[in-house]
């Protein structure tokens, strides 16, 4: 068992975490690229911290030259080695259907997401390519090199007896690895036009040989009243076995959907919209803490949109501002406690914990990818 110690940590003006607890993983423009969007981070077996998301060749676009790109970290999160390009180094697929010139020579790698197998060590990842296709790639070296992609898309081929999906994504985030060795990955699909992102609907993938083989579990959050267009989802695994999903969504309700499911496969519960949890329409992180049954952590940011008065505007997009932490600990249940980490522009998150209690957050802040580092106690301060 992994146990949780709090390390000391020296705070900022009224709380806030100072600067030092702060480094750059991915600045707008490193290596030639555009912008860098979309973060995931997984600890390896062997204590690594991988970071990885899309770099943006060209521009901000979910569409158009986009690759993945990975840095390690050794050391816990402090200094980081090279930006490695990780995928697509499979035949190039080109065409972006959201440019009627100048976009059939592009290709979009999208979505990547890394699961670490802690009985094999190897660390799985899933990715697309323009939203119709689906790979995945394993490194058995702790994230140093990638083996050739394997295309896995047909794994998507059931949920159209739901949906007639024209677009497929996953994650973005990280995947779980459950108890019973079972990986598990959430995924979104969209069913209007070609490229259109909307309407869509979650679900999951899930392996039960190591990453060999993927298949589709059940639709998690349907696109039915009152759930408006749900689509990228984070997971935990719970104190007593159950997985969790929190899955970003368009609704009246400005909140996150959650659900749950015996095995991260089947038997979702019926969606719920979390009060606590609050959806200004982005992606979020979610973990569990390492040693402490039914302590969870999430990240995003806390804003919704409001009129003059005040109230809330229903699904009004709220602006993506004031990336927060909170800590439930009864499986997310409610979420007692909780701190700003970014008051400005600020997006996408993931969490990962280290085996000396530290939490990692990656996380979009203005057009760069931080990474921040805090303990338990810094969160719980009420101060």
């Amino acid at each position: 068992m992994i146990l949780v110690v709090a390390c000391a940590l020296v705070v900022g003006p009224s709380g806030q975490l100072p600067a030092s607890a702060w480094s750059d993983v991915f600045p707008a423009g490193m290596e030639g690229i555009s912008r860098y969007r979309i973060p995931g981070l997984v600890v390896t077996a062997k204590g690594t911290v991988l970071a990885y998301c899309e770099g943006r060749r060209n521009g901000s676009s979910d569409w158009g030259e986009i690759e993945v790109r990975l840095r390690r970290s050794a050391d816990g999160g402090r200094t980081w080695g090279p930006s490695i390009h990780v995928a697509h180094h499979g035949e190039r697929i080109e065409g972006n259907p959201r440019r009627k010139t100048g976009g059939e020579r592009e290709q979009t790698v999208n979505n990547p997401v890394a699961i670490v197998d802690r009985q094999t060590g190897a660390i799985e990842m899933l990715y697309c390519v323009n939203y119709a296709r689906c790979f995945s790639i394993r490194s058995t070296d702790d994230g140093l090199s990638w083996s050739r992609p394997v295309d896995i898309t047909a794994a998507f081929e059931p949920f159209r007896s739901k949906y007639d999906w024209k677009v497929i994504a996953t994650g973005p985030g990280h995947g779980i690895q459950l108890k019973s060795g079972r990986l598990v990955v959430p995924i979104w699909l969209a069913y209007g036009k070609t490229g259109d992102h909307a309407p869509s609907a979650s679900g999951t993938l899930f392996s039960d040989d190591h990453g060999k083989t993927w298949k589709a579990g059940e639709i998690s959050v349907p696109n039915l009243n009152p759930w408006g267009n749900p689509n990228e989802s984070i997971l935990a695994e719970l104190s007593g076995g159950r997985v969790l999903m929190v899955s970003r969504n368009v609704s009246g309700a400005n909140r996150k959907i959650i659900t749950t499911s015996a095995d991260g496969a089947a038997g979702w519960t019926k969606p719920e919209f979390h009060r606590q949890l609050l959806e200004p329409v982005c992606m979020a992180g979610l973990a569990a803490v390492p040693g402490k049954p039914g302590w969870l952590l999430f990240t995003c940011p806390e804003s919704v949109a409001r009129d003059s008065s005040g109230k809330e505007i229903p699904a009004g997009r709220g602006k993506r501002i004031n990336l927060s932490v909170r800590l439930s600990r009864d499986d997310g249940q409610s979420w007692t406690d909780a701190k700003t980490l970014v008051p400005g522009p600020s997006a996408y998150s993931d969490l990962a914990v280290l085996a000396d209690g530290m939490i990692v957050c990656l996380s979009e802040v203005g057009n760069d990818i931080k990474v921040a580092k805090m303990n338990l106690d810094w969160i719980v301060d009420p101060k």
